[in-house]
């Protein structure tokens, strides 16, 4: 299809990442991502005592009717058991086939709009957020560990720079995840899937789901392959491996279309036979961001 991330142009809006801050004040206040039990004091779920109030704490943990006891000068405000959160380490595919798309929507804006969900929900929770980018063959860091929401913007952006420099940049590689991850992580991997051969791609990761928290994000890409809403029933289609252009009819899109359906059907069964977890999730869905925090939030809830 069209060469669509051939440009400078963000794959993600300002607007978007905040659209994504939205959705996590709504759904993830009280939650946060890879979380264990520690020793400090912080913004956790055990109340461990009551304080006064100081700028930049939460209005939502003031204690009210002790506050009134204080003739709210000073304020008091809940203090809890912080929780010590394992890093976030995003892996986004940066393959060739992320750059299908029609109509200004490839598959790695899809994956591009998935890497600022997680990495500002690390931001929203004062956590680590990095990046690593691959394809069938290597693992590259893109973004070490970092925490702020700024940090959530360098991430976003560097998917699309390793995607724009297609394996040609310098950054740290490996063969294998593992090598990549220095301490235990959240994983999420973030792809269509649409690779040769991805078995040794699904056995790797359930390999490193022995010690890390890892699970899978399939953009269902026959979005990609729809087609065009104002066209003659033809189109000029250019092939990303290939460097070539051919015209195609509606009909043979609609066919490529659903073979990619039925692929991502065969690797989210075999994934799932390893027992890896997989979210599949359409590209160009309206509540895109809100699907991906309603099951972040299932998945903490599960794990408690």
């Amino acid at each position: 299809m069209s060469p669509e991330t051939g440009t400078n142009e963000p794959l993600v809006s300002w607007s978007d990442i905040r659209d994504v801050e939205l959705v996590l004040v709504r759904r993830m206040q009280e939650l946060a991502i890879g979380a264990h039990p520690s020793t400090v004091h912080g913004t956790g779920h055990d109340l461990a005592g009551l304080r006064d109030w100081q700028p930049g704490d939460r209005l939502s943990n003031i204690d009210w009717p002790q506050s009134t006891l204080t003739n709210f000068s000073p304020l008091i405000t809940h203090e809890f058991d912080q929780e010590s959160n394992a890093p976030v380490v995003i892996a986004a595919d940066t393959s060739l086939s992320t750059r299908c798309g029609t109509g200004g929507e490839p598959i790695a804006k899809a994956i591009a709009r998935a890497v600022a969900t997680f990495a500002m929900a690390a931001s929203f929770f004062q956590d680590q957020a990095g990046l690593v980018t691959f394809d069938q063959k290597t693992r590259r860091i893109a973004v070490r560990p970092r925490v702020g929401k700024n940090h959530a913007g360098r991430c976003v952006d560097a998917y699309q720079d390793h995607l724009l420099m297609s394996g040609t940049t310098e950054s740290p590689s490996d063969d294998n995840f593992a090598g990549l991850l220095r301490k235990r992580s959240l994983v999420p991997v973030i792809s269509d899937f649409l690779f040769d051969r991805p078995e040794p791609l699904l056995a790797e990761l359930a390999d490193l789901a022995t010690f890390h928290d890892v699970f899978l994000v399939m953009i269902d890409s026959a979005f990609a392959f729809k087609f065009p809403r104002f066209s003659a029933g033809w189109i000029e289609a250019y092939d990303v491996e290939t460097n070539r252009t051919q015209v195609i009819s509606s009909s043979d899109l609609d066919q490529l279309g659903h073979r990619v359906s039925e692929w991502q059907d065969t690797v989210a069964s075999s994934a799932r036979d390893r027992g890896l977890e997989v979210l599949r999730l359409t590209g160009n869905s309206q509540d895109f961001h809100d699907t991906l925090v309603a099951f972040l939030l299932e998945r903490k809830r599960l794990r408690r």
